[in-house]
């Protein structure tokens, strides 16, 4: 199977972290069929030696310039039109895949033809791989999926590979959280899901990631969210109600409260 992988890139990105990432897809077992580069905005000079560095070593990977930053959501739309094939996987560009990552994840396609999107689990990691902070665990079957959805995100997103033709039939990305509100849509419209029991990526973690995410603006987005979602049928009024008071409370309280309760109730 032909395979595309979709990664976006700004100017405060590290530009050793950007060098991982690359290198954990182009040594894979096996290797895509070509990269598309979505550059979101000027980049530094760092960065941009670091790509074209890249470029001239493989030719697979194909570089797409934003004159501005357009956020996450659409800069993979705009790289989503320039993937040439239906299995698209995604990537970040502080993360590290592991190896065999790619290999499993078209196995499942290939052996269960009706599944549109396949994730696996993700193990976070502090400075290095060997410092393991948790292991994000998520749903395997379809059914399963359906109702972690109605609470949480059901999908790792920097490890997912999924078919092109039903991430756009869905709208593509949009709105916050962008990855989240694909994923219900998706599911909405019929896309079937998968998750590997297993993980296949290191995603690289902070403590700032944690202090970025409190605040009412990401409560007042999150509660849009879940009123979308429930508009969607998702969920009914008592679970939208539950939903929107649990994540407005934690992304309201103290950053070091929210870090515990991310790292010893959100994670296994």
């Amino acid at each position: 199977m032909m395979l595309s992988v979709l990664i976006s890139i700004y100017y405060k990105e590290n530009k050793n972290y950007l060098s991982q990432a690359l290198d954990s897809i182009l040594t894979q077992t096996v290797r895509p069929d070509e990269v598309i580069l979505v550059k979101d905005g000027e980049l530094t000079e760092e960065l941009d030696n670091v790509i074209e560095e890249y470029k001239t070593k493989y030719p697979i990977i194909h570089t797409l310039s934003l004159s501005t930053n357009q956020g996450l959501g659409k800069a993979l739309n705009e790289g989503l039109k320039h993937c040439s094939y239906d299995l698209v996987a995604r990537m970040d560009t502080d993360d590290i895949a592991k190896p065999d990552r790619f290999e499993k994840q078209i196995k499942v396609f290939e052996k269960f033809p009706d599944i549109d999107i396949c994730s696996a689990w993700i193990e976070e990691f502090e400075d290095t791989t060997n410092n393991i902070l948790s292991v994000k665990e998520l749903p395997e079957t379809h059914s399963e999926i359906i109702r972690y959805a109605r609470h949480r995100c059901p999908v790792n997103h920097p490890v997912v590979m999924y078919k092109k033709e039903a991430v756009l039939q869905a709208g593509g990305y949009e709105g916050f959280p962008e990855d989240y509100r694909l994923w219900v849509k998706m599911l909405k419209n019929g896309s079937h899901f998968y998750n590997i029991q297993e993980s296949l990526l290191y995603f690289r973690f902070s403590r700032n990631m944690i202090k970025r995410r409190g605040g009412w603006k990401y409560a007042i987005a999150d509660m849009k969210s879940q009123i979308d979602f429930y508009k969607l049928k998702l969920f009914g009024i008592p679970t939208l109600i539950y939903n929107i008071l649990v994540r407005v409370a934690i992304r309201l309280i103290p950053n070091n409260i929210r870090y515990l309760i991310y790292q010893n109730m959100l994670r296994k």
